[in-house]
């Protein structure tokens, strides 16, 4: 069962938030953190196999996003230093977990901007995660160089090379996936020129290995990317994100390439099997015996 409930950030805005619980004691918290242009309630299915597996699941809609945003007048618009107070809201939600589930490992499972968002939460003040998913994830500043940033972020450029049925072929090979993310009035924009520049710039200082030596060594990190996916151009840019990593010392660093596979890997025709790896890695993260 999904609980709705509401938390309030650093700068004082109201933001949705969900929880799924496992029965009993939970051995671990996956928080999830989603993309661009969606929301939290698109990960009920994946929260479902990971509260199966007993972990609670925590997920927010961001602002702009989802039930945060309030209508679709605000889709987008993050608001006043509204990237910086995302990734704040990360550390945040991470804190009210953490005290309802005390001594628990926390995982953080970031898809797409979500995945930006956690690699810039790792490397800000606040404690670490237990583990971390990178999901449909890039080295970002890399990315920027081949893209228009004098206005909005718009999505419609990465299905140039695929099927034009919706414009959002992208995604995923399932159709049925790809008409539901049409269908849903809460899915398939962008950000606005303030939160997409913020983005942007947020993520330069990664590209130095000093900025990424807080985070620390033991820290096992499992990237998963489709190799179809337009986000990573080819896995060109996931390349230059597992060598940043290695390169400042972390030891525990997984790269699951799935052939085929677009931007959305648990949505993807062969999602069973994603989700199924997903959970093998987590059983070795976080064993079982913790509950």
């Amino acid at each position: 069962m999904t609980d709705t409930f509401t938390f309030t950030g650093r700068d004082g805005t109201a933001v949705t938030a969900y929880r799924w619980l496992p029965d009993g004691p939970p051995r671990g918290i996956v928080q999830l953190t989603h993309g661009m242009g969606e929301h939290a309630l698109r990960y009920e299915a994946l929260a479902g196999a990971l509260t199966g597996r007993g972990f609670a699941v925590y997920a927010q809609d961001h602002r702009g996003h989802g039930a945060t945003a309030g209508g679709p007048e605000n889709h987008g618009v993050l608001g006043d230093d509204g990237w910086g107070q995302l990734v704040a809201d990360i550390g945040v939600l991470s804190g009210l977990a953490r005290a309802e589930h005390p001594g628990v490992p926390l995982v953080l499972l970031g898809h797409s901007m979500g995945s930006f968002a956690v690699q810039q939460h790792l490397v800000a003040d606040g404690t670490p995660p237990d583990a971390v998913v990178l999901s449909g994830t890039a080295a970002l500043d890399v990315m920027e160089q081949g893209l228009d940033l004098s206005g909005p972020l718009d999505l419609s450029s990465f299905n140039e090379r695929f099927e034009q049925r919706t414009g959002f072929e992208w995604l995923s090979r399932d159709p049925a996936q790809v008409d539901a993310y049409v269908a849903d009035a809460r899915c398939g924009f962008g950000l606005d020129l303030p939160g997409s520049q913020a983005m942007f710039a947020a993520a330069r200082p990664l590209a130095e290995v000093a900025t990424l030596k807080p985070i620390p060594a033991g820290l096992p990190v499992y990237i998963v990317v489709g190799d179809q996916d337009p986000v990573n151009a080819g896995l060109q840019l996931v390349g230059p994100l597992t060598e940043r990593y290695a390169a400042a010392g972390l030891e525990d660093v997984s790269l699951r390439i799935w052939p085929g596979a677009r931007h959305e890997v648990f949505n993807e025709t062969n999602r069973d099997e994603v989700v199924a790896d997903l959970l093998a890695w987590l059983d070795r993260v976080v064993p079982a015996g913790n509950a």
